[in-house]
């Protein structure tokens, strides 16, 4: 570890010496490409990142790892094509260790592709078709590291929650022994469940489907079709067949009344349960019937050196045997450009969970929970940038009611 960061700090010292600008410069143009007439155009560019994570176990949030700390190096390279003033694609491949933060092996994935149409140049339509991050919400906007102030992602992007999408619960009691609200679960069930549980939205979503979208006036709309759920896994997204039959529905209606506010309100629906759940569906019922439905609201601020965020998701799963599970999650993030090189970001995030019938009472089917999440962040060069973050949550920490996490990340974009 010694000698990675100190080769890190030696990259750092030669990518912000004299030139370094240039080289970069040089670099886009070898990776742009053009026909002759500018008809067609292509550029490829990506990052590379590196993070590390210092936790107490057990590992937060979709981080899956049995140790107390974690190298995550990771390579993504993105092709943007245009041809002509109508049809432009987009394609993101990466290399690391998995989609999330884990002790996995080296693999490398097409995690974005999609192609759109723009029928007219005064952008009040458009459709693509492909795999690509959702419309709802407004922190796919900036959910790439470089974008990203922050290193995690919110709490209702990546906490898990007592639902699985491979089981259909048999029991109130079941769900709560999922949700750590009542003890009870077999040994070998505890040895996998953190892989098993999903969250309100999984990260991104990059779940493949079909999405229009436009701007009329200060209007700005999307929606979309897609084969899989806003808490769909990552490995449920390379498998559409298994949701053709039970798409989900999603969109967002934003409004800008000036260049300083974006004010959305978003809402989906589909089915959760992926295809061998159905095995475990009561007689009579389908996945389908089983849904998780989400209305959402976000806000977007920047003034000067200030920008701010908010989100915040009121969830139902509709659970067999049980009925409605209720959460509702959200978060408030900050961000200050102290220099042209220094920041600072900040971000409340909290999860609140309603009750559900249970042994002739009536019990919360989760643990409340809130994280606070503190980066500085410096950027070297227009193409250099490192962040540290602190986070602290208070919740379903296993034996521990609150829990910290260190992670540190230094990004190279070219």
């Amino acid at each position: 570890m010694k000698r990675f960061r100190l080769g890190l700090c030696l990259l750092a010292c030669a990518l912000v010496g004299r030139g370094e600008d240039l080289f970069f410069d040089r670099v886009a143009d070898a990776l742009t490409v053009a026909a002759p007439g500018g008809n067609i155009r292509a550029r490829l560019s990506g990052t590379l990142e590196f993070e590390r994570y210092d936790f107490q176990l057990p590992a937060p949030g979709l981080i899956e790892t049995t140790r107390d700390h974690l190298f995550v190096p990771r390579l993504s390279v993105f092709v943007d094509a245009q041809f002509g003033q109508r049809l432009y694609a987009f394609v993101q491949v990466r290399a690391d260790r998995g989609f999330d933060p884990g002790h996995r092996p080296s693999e490398v994935r097409l995690d974005e592709y999609a192609l759109r149409y723009t029928p007219w140049k005064n952008g009040v339509f458009n459709v693509q078709a492909g795999r690509f991050a959702t419309v709802v919400g407004n922190w796919t906007n900036r959910h790439l590291g470089w974008s990203n102030p922050l290193i995690s992602a919110p709490l209702p992007y990546d906490y898990l929650t007592g639902i699985w999408d491979t089981d259909a619960v048999r029991s109130s009691l079941e769900l709560l022994q999922w949700s750590h609200v009542e003890p009870g679960l077999s040994r070998g069930a505890t040895a996998r469940e953190k892989s098993l549980r999903v969250p309100i939205l999984w990260g991104p979503s990059y779940v493949p489907g079909v999405a229009v979208s436009g701007d009329v006036g200060r209007l700005r709309y999307a929606a979309e079709v897609k084969f899989g759920s806003l808490s769909s896994r990552p490995e449920a997204w390379g498998h559409p067949r298994e949701q053709r039959h039970h798409p989900t529905f999603s969109g967002r209606i934003g409004y800008r009344p000036n260049p300083t506010w974006d004010i959305g309100v978003s809402a989906s629906g589909g089915s959760y349960l992926r295809e061998f759940a159905a095995r475990s569906v009561p007689a009579g019922y389908g996945r389908g019937d089983y849904r998780q439905l989400v209305i959402a609201q976000d806000i977007a601020f920047a003034w000067h050196h200030l920008q701010v965020w908010t989100e915040i998701f009121a969830t139902r799963f509709e659970v067999p045997r049980v009925g409605d599970a209720d959460t509702v999650a959200y978060y408030a993030e900050a961000k200050y450009k102290f220099t042209p090189r220094w920041f600072g970001a900040v971000r409340w995030n909290q999860q609140l969970f309603a009750s559900i019938p249970d042994r002739g009472a009536r019990t919360k089917w989760g643990h409340d929970v809130w994280r606070i999440d503190l980066a500085p962040g410096f950027r070297l060069t227009p193409h250099v940038q490192a962040k540290v973050q602190y986070s602290l949550q208070h919740g379903d920490s296993g034996q521990r009611d609150t829990t910290r996490t260190i992670a540190s990340q230094f990004i190279v974009r070219f």
